[in-house]
């Protein structure tokens, strides 16, 4: 039986969608926190993916659990042998800080931790590109890529890195495990947070151009990598999943065009990044509101990375969509 984490969020309603083409739906248990989350996920599996598919993942066994809870996590865990997991937070927020490590590394843990007391077969762990560490010569980075530290990331990179050290952990307990490395995943049916928010501050009037160069993926690609990686014989191993490296402002533009609003024209700089800073905290000691960007993020958020996707491609033989299409299928299902 395969167990899916985080199975209302992108790329775990993606995941399931993906799963029903070619599994029963009596095999895939699938964890969810809330009724209202479970039913948007399965709404945009009806849109996205058609009523058939949509029926099907009413019929999964849905579970209703949370990672940092390991009584009832526990329960999810019987008769499983894959497991995918896509649970995670992601934030820049200096308020998400706690919660961030809690959820990405504690409850990964937790996870792991089930996985080896439960004898799973293959356990694929969705981390992110952030993780990573820089190329020599700021040249291309690679699966082999090594972190020096720690000092001036994000808390979300931090988290996350952290998350993805309980999953090696797992692997030198005996757990097969899959470790994926996506890029900024652009997917529909999710636009109120993470890289969604690209559609809808797009469909608003971008204030901004952001001229950083960053590494850029569809969510059914990463998809199809997970899967494509869990029936192979690989076994933990990490894989960077990378479409194309793109400037965030040509992924900007071409929302826009899409979506047909007017592009951005003015480009961000460091300096206004700090200025935005010092209001955030001065508005957030006034009236409590919640910090949304971090100081020691700043140097990091218009700093260029590129990142190579040969490995996956040649070992496991994957072709990836080009974003200009993602971007095109996205923006057609923001406007419905």
């Amino acid at each position: 039986m395969i167990l899916i984490t985080g199975t209302t969020g992108l790329v775990g309603t993606h995941l399931l969608a993906k799963l029903l083409e070619k599994t029963k739906p009596s095999q895939i248990r699938g964890i969810f926190r809330s009724s209202e989350k479970k039913d948007f996920s399965i709404a945009i599996i009806d849109r996205v993916y058609g009523k058939k598919i949509a029926d099907l993942a009413l019929d999964i066994e849905w579970q209703k659990a949370d990672i940092l809870e390991i009584p009832e996590l526990e329960k999810a865990f019987k008769n499983i042998e894959f497991v995918y997991h896509c649970a995670g937070l992601i934030s820049n927020s200096p308020s998400m800080r706690s919660i961030l490590r809690k959820v990405n590394i504690e409850g990964t843990a937790n996870v792991v931790n089930l996985a080896i007391e439960y004898n799973v077969n293959k356990f694929c762990h969705v981390s992110s590109i952030a993780t990573l560490g820089k190329s020599k010569d700021n040249g291309i980075v690679n699966e082999d890529s090594y972190r020096e530290n720690l000092n001036n990331s994000s808390y979300y990179s931090i988290a996350k890195y952290g998350g993805e050290m309980e999953a090696w952990r797992g692997s030198q307990e005996g757990l097969d495990v899959l470790v994926i490395n996506p890029g900024v995943i652009l997917g529909q049916g999710f636009y109120e947070d993470g890289s969604g928010e690209l559609f809808k501050q797009a469909a608003n009037g971008f204030p901004f151009k952001i001229n950083k160069q960053t590494g850029f993926i569809g969510v059914q690609d990463v998809v199809d990598a997970m899967l494509v990686g869990m029936e192979s014989k690989v076994k933990n191993q990490r894989f960077i999943l990378v479409s194309e490296n793109l400037k965030m402002s040509e992924v900007q533009i071409e929302i826009a065009k899409n979506l047909g609003v007017q592009q951005p024209k003015i480009t961000l700089k460091k300096w206004m990044l700090y200025l935005y800073w010092f209001f955030d905290v001065v508005i957030g000691l006034l009236t409590r509101k919640k910090r949304k960007l971090s100081f020691d993020v700043i140097p990091t958020l218009l700093e260029d990375r590129a990142y190579s996707n040969e490995k996956i491609k040649t070992e496991l033989s994957l072709a990836f969509t080009p974003i200009k299409k993602v971007i095109k299928e996205c923006c057609k299902d923001y406007k419905k």
